[in-house]
């Protein structure tokens, strides 16, 4: 099966299961004064329950959280801290323990890294890729609420052990935060990250190589090959 045929039945499959769950309409672009203090409020009244949120990115992370209606109830600390790692989402250690949905998700979003990876950290992104980062790292959790103890200790020994298998889950939760409705922020950060870094690919931060063909998070072209052929994004 070619590389094309293969985002397209990734795209249908996906866009199968979660066509139910889009909460917002397709937004090419946000920016900081897009919300009004009344679409502010709603937004915190609807998705801001259960959640610590970072009172400097609350906008943003209002945004993200409302393409997953799916997490209304689900526990999730965002939290600033110095990290290589520009952002990362693990649930509790202790939660682990729990039922999926009884879980607490801690998204980490580093405030300093290396010299060379602060160009990608958080506050250094644009606005409206700072929400597509957010709904990667929401898709996460989306995911890991269809996961067990067995599951999630799979995932965690993968990071540790199987790059391909983390390559794989990195490019489908792209192709989640895309069927969430997040393409063109997704697409932003994709963008955004590679001018900064003045690369044209990126395999994370723990892996600066220069290998072109791995695809471990969808370079802009493919974002865009999947935008092109998605039934949301259609009329844009």
């Amino acid at each position: 099966m070619s590389f094309s045929c293969k985002i397209v039945c990734s795209i249908f499959y996906l866009f199968l299961f979660h066509n139910d769950l889009k909460a917002q309409e397709i937004v090419e672009s946000f920016y900081q004064d897009s919300l009004t203090n009344g679409e502010f409020s709603n937004l915190k009244s609807e998705f801001g329950n259960h959640k610590t949120v970072i009172a400097d990115y609350e906008k943003q992370m209002l945004i993200a959280l409302s393409y997953f209606p799916e997490l209304k109830d689900v526990k999730i600390v965002f939290r600033l801290r110095n990290r290589k790692t520009p952002l990362a989402t693990r649930p509790t250690f202790f939660s682990m323990f729990c039922s999926a949905k009884k879980r607490t998700y801690v998204i980490t979003i580093s405030k300093k890294s290396t010299n060379y990876l602060n160009t990608i950290i958080f506050k250094n992104l644009n606005y409206n890729a700072q929400i597509g980062v957010l709904g990667h790292e929401l898709s996460h959790i989306s995911d890991y609420l269809n996961k067990g103890f067995g599951k999630m200790v799979v995932i965690a020994k993968n990071e540790l052990l199987s790059p391909t298998e983390v390559d794989k889950r990195e490019f489908n939760t792209d192709l989640d935060c895309i069927n969430h409705g997040l393409g063109f922020q997704l697409l932003d950060w994709s963008i955004n990250v590679r001018e900064n870094l003045k690369r044209a690919n990126w395999l994370g931060a723990v892996n600066l190589s220069n290998d072109e063909k791995s695809e471990r998070y969808m370079n802009p072209s493919t974002i865009m090959e999947v935008l092109s052929k998605h039934p949301l994004y259609q009329e844009h």
